[in-house]
Formats: structure tokens, C-alpha cells, sequence
């Protein structure tokens, strides 16, 4: 057995140190669903601290469901619950996990104006005038995700915190607002926890999270929020569907979209309109005929994919 001592200098406590060592174990399948755990005292002489110090550590992993423990058994990983979500959908987590018959909690943190956001959100919609709305979103009462969206203040007058409880902003956008989210883009990166959303996900101080981020724009092409969603690692899966046939496009909201994966080094990306119009002129030289080509296929793809994920709004 692998010893691996406590950082005495590390200001948590030692027991929320061997919390997190065993709790990584479990995620990332090094003890896998189903594996009991080393005895106490095994776990005794691989961290070098006295039992309560490990029976301090199991009660936590047993309080937050890593672990069972039954009397006069050894405590053994459990499986969890894994929610899935699928990135490349403009819908939202509220109506992905409704589709799956899951009801999501939303309880609003904050709704507050503001006319000073960071640099990143005012050069995505465009204004610096905007509303800040925090959420946490549960299951059955456990914390998955935190969510810090951004929406130009005039796109939304007369927005309530009290509209949002429980409820869908893109629905809400759409129904209230007349403003139907259409298209975006995503990325996901791994980030550790600050301790304001720990604290609201329920999980430690630094403990690995999924943050989803990104644009979303209306049915005209137009900025309609920016946001940042930190989800649970080990709550939340993140499901991406591929197609060796699919290639990328980048959108430019508001004008002439796509830049195609074809083409060689130095080459100009090739551009389209969202109807499928001729390219525009890049100094006045045309287009080889079949970067054109290619380029109105992919645009008439993504105006297909557009109408397939509209057609799935309620």
C-alpha cells in the first residue's frame, strides 16, 4: 500500500485532506462503484493519523453519498447519480433535464443592474449596460450547477427574480421578451472551485468543477446573454455528440456568418450569408468555385441544424 502522509502544512484540517484524497480515488474510478474502501486501519497507516482523524474523513464521504457504510462492514464506493447534459444544444439545463422527466430546482441568488460587467461580457453584447442574475440549480434537492448569466438590461425590462424560480430564462426570454434563442457558442474547461460557489454547490473549497460558458443570440442574429455555468464533476456529465461528417463552422453574430475548416494555411476563410447567398467580396477577388461550393453546403447544414433545434422548443 501506497503511504501517502497529510500536509500538516496545508491549512484544512486533516480529515477534510483524506476526504479529498479518497473522494478523487472514487471519482475517477480508481475505487470503482461497488469496491470497498481500506479498513480504518489500513487508511491509518497510509495517511499516519489516529482513527477518528479516519472515522472523521468516512462520516463526510458518507454524509455526501461517495461512500455506504453498513455496521460491521467495510464502506464501500457508491455508484452516484450522473445528470447528463448535451453541450452543443443552445436549449438550457431546465429544459434538457425536463425532456428526461427530471424536475430542476432554480433558486436566484442575485438579480442586480450593473454598468460595469467585465470587459469579456460588455464586448459580447455589446453594451455595458446589463443585469448580473445568479442561480443555483438542484435535483431532488442536491446542488448540480451554478449559473451567472449576463442580458443586455434593454432586451429585458421589468425582469423579476420571482419570474425565475423554478423556472426556464430561455422559456421566460422567449415568452416575455419575444426573444427565442436560436444559436451560440460553448466551451468547457475544468476549473477549481472558489469558495462562494463551493459553498452554494455544497462540495470543498478548490474541488474540481465543469464550467460551461458562452453566447447565446435571438432569432435576428442578436447578443442576448452571456453566461458561465459551473457544474458538479461529479454530478454532471457532459455529452457531446460527433459526426465525421460534420465540419465546423464559426458563427459571427449579426453579419455574414462561417468560417469553414477547408482550405489551406493563409488561405481567407470562405464567408456565406445565413441564407445561403453569395460569399462576400474580399478585395474583389472571387472565391474558387469549390471553396464556394462547399461553403453553401455547410451553410445550408447549419440552417438545417438551426430548424431541427427549433422545432424541438416546447
Amino acid at each position: 500500500m501506497r503511504l501517502m502522509p497529510v500536509d500538516r502544512s496545508d491549512p484544512r484540517p486533516l480529515h477534510a485532506q483524506i476526504a479529498s484524497a479518497l473522494r478523487a480515488e472514487i471519482r475517477d474510478r480508481a475505487i470503482a462503484p461497488g469496491d470497498t474502501l481500506p479498513s480504518e486501519a489500513a487508511l491509518q497507516e497510509r495517511f499516519g493519523v489516529s482513527r477518528s482523524v479516519v472515522r472523521q474523513a468516512l462520516s463526510t464521504l458518507e454524509s455526501e453519498g461517495s461512500i455506504r457504510r453498513d455496521p460491521g462492514r467495510a464502506a464501500v464506493a457508491t455508484a452516484g447519480v450522473e445528470h447528463r447534459r448535451l453541450v452543443q444544444r443552445v436549449t438550457g439545463l431546465f429544459d434538457q433535464f425536463s425532456r428526461s422527466g427530471l424536475r430542476l430546482a432554480t433558486r436566484v441568488v442575485e438579480l442586480e443592474e450593473t454598468a460595469a460587467p467585465p470587459a469579456h461580457v460588455a464586448r459580447q453584447l455589446g453594451t455595458r449596460a446589463v443585469l448580473r442574475l445568479e442561480r443555483v440549480r438542484a435535483v431532488e434537492g442536491d446542488p448540480l450547477s451554478y449559473v451567472r448569466t449576463w442580458l443586455p438590461a434593454d432586451r429585458v425590462p421589468g425582469l423579476r427574480a420571482d419570474m425565475l424560480a423554478d423556472a426556464s430564462l430561455h422559456r421566460l426570454l422567449e415568452s416575455r421578451f419575444g426573444a427565442r434563442p436560436v444559436s451560440g457558442r460553448r466551451q468547457v474547461r475544468a476549473v477549481p472551485a472558489d469558495p462562494l460557489i463551493a459553498e452554494a454547490l455544497g462540495v470543498p473549497a478548490d474541488a474540481p468543477l465543469l464550467l460551461l460558458e458562452g453566447s447565446t443570440f435571438d432569432q435576428e442574429g442578436a447578443p442576448l446573454e452571456w453566461f458561465e455555468s459551473w457544474h458538479r464533476s461529479d454530478r454532471v456529465v457532459f455529452d457531446i455528440e460527433a459526426d465525421e461528417s460534420t465540419d465546423q463552422l464559426r458563427l459571427q453574430p449579426g453579419t455574414a456568418f462561417a468560417e469553414a475548416a477547408a482550405g489551406g494555411a493563409g488561405e481567407e476563410p470562405a464567408a456565406v450569408t445565413s441564407a445561403g447567398g453569395p460569399p462576400a467580396e474580399s478585395g474583389g477577388a472571387p472565391e474558387p468555385p469549390d471553396r464556394l461550393r462547399r461553403a453553401r453546403e455547410l451553410a445550408g447544414e447549419l440552417r438545417a441544424e438551426l430548424d431541427r433545434l427549433a422545432a424541438e422548443e416546447p
